[in-house]
């Protein structure tokens, strides 16, 4: 492909039915995973622009999806559920089983009004998996261990290896580069650090990795703690947050059409740097909900896509915007950079920022990335 020539962004086949809530690359293939609001995760091969599966997971909406991938094509996809139900799908023998359940005493009342959904699941090093939700639990899952017994009174048995209560309902939730930090943007405007090192070390067959207390982890358990919790600088609703490419701060977008770049120095990561914010995604008068941030694998760069339907790239050093990578028919819900950082998927499917309106069916696009677009000034 020519430089000079912009790429097209292409529509996959099959799209979900409804709205777009997580998308991401398995690890360095073509095969891009997506979540839905019609229950079903898909995986679709980016490179033979072809539908490959289609698995309903039997748990109502699918609010969030992390991916591990494994050797080649295979690996494994999590996904959470409207009903607090975390879940794994293993690509290889396409089999579905249960990691576990959000507060599953109160799942199982009839009626109640407790939202246990979980919005938010991360891949934490080679053997956790983080989730938050809507109850306004966090919990960590030892994932190394025998998922595969779906028994009813087994699965409200099993236990996450750390549990902390929240400020709130979980938002959004990012892994830092090391494994040894999560973040979670919860209501009330709360970003929420927690320290996951020790907790890596202790897993497994560690009888006291699985405490009884479920709160043993945030009043001294000594597994996880929180490091920080701390008020945004944005003054709107936060809608989406990352850690910086070097872990050193994080991105914030929220529904207000700005992004905040925040440093660490309050838990002793030093940056040197003093925190920003700008805006974006708007159109003369009217303002867009930033929905998603991506950071580009290679340069460190990174990507918001907004309520506008625009995906547009971003050089968070030199505080400059680098170009608009794409225009499509709705709201922008979901962007993910395969791990080369050669193509980027974007989940075009409308978020309800206007209320229930009629809008374009869900699609999710692909496009290449030329190397202009993603790099920093000062690196042309």
């Amino acid at each position: 492909m020519s430089t000079a020539t912009t790429p097209e962004a292409h529509p996959l086949p099959s799209p979900p039915n409804d709205g777009i809530t997580s998308l991401s690359y398995i690890g360095s293939s073509s095969l891009v995973a997506s979540s839905s609001w019609d229950g079903a995760l898909r995986i679709h091969d980016t490179e033979a622009k072809s539908h490959v599966v289609t698995m309903a997971m039997d748990c109502g909406p699918l609010l969030s999806m992390a991916v591990q991938a494994g050797a080649g094509e295979k690996g494994v996809i999590y996904t959470g559920g409207i009903d607090g139900s975390v879940k794994r799908f293993d690509i290889a023998s396409n089999s579905v089983s249960t990691i576990g359940m959000h507060s599953p005493n109160i799942a199982a009342i009839s009626g109640s009004e407790k939202k246990v959904a979980v919005s938010c699941l991360a891949v934490v090093g080679d053997g956790l998996l983080a989730s938050a939700g809507w109850d306004g639990k966090f919990h960590l899952w030892d994932i190394r261990s025998d998922a595969s017994d779906d028994d009813s009174a087994t699965i409200k048995k099993k236990k996450p290896v750390a549990t902390i209560d929240l400020p709130g309902k979980a938002f959004s939730m990012d892994v830092s580069p090391d494994a040894t930090k999560v973040v979670i943007a919860t209501s009330g405007r709360r970003n929420v650090f927690v320290d996951v090192a020790n907790l890596q070390q202790r897993t497994g067959n560690d009888e006291n990795s699985n405490p009884d207390n479920d709160n043993e982890a945030s009043s001294g358990g000594g597994i996880a703690r929180v490091l920080l919790d701390r008020e945004s600088s944005l003054k709107y609703q936060t809608r989406c947050i990352k850690f910086l490419s070097d872990g050193r701060g994080i991105a914030v977008g929220s529904i207000e059409g700005r992004v905040a770049i925040e440093y660490l120095d309050d838990i002793g990561i030093p940056s040197g740097k003093k925190k920003y914010a700008f805006k974006c995604h708007r159109i003369n008068d009217t303002i867009y909900p930033v929905n998603t941030i991506s950071f580009h694998p290679t340069h460190g760069t990174f990507a918001t896509g907004g309520a506008d339907g625009t995906v547009i790239t971003w050089d968070g050093n030199n505080k400059k915007k680098l170009t608009t990578i794409a225009k499509l028919p709705t709201s922008i819900a979901c962007v993910a950079f395969k791990e080369d950082g050669s193509e980027v998927a974007m989940a075009s499917s409308y978020t309800f920022e206007e209320g229930e309106r009629d809008h374009p069916r869900e699609e999710i696009y692909v496009r290449g990335v030329l190397e202009g677009e993603t790099k920093p000034k000062d690196a042309r």
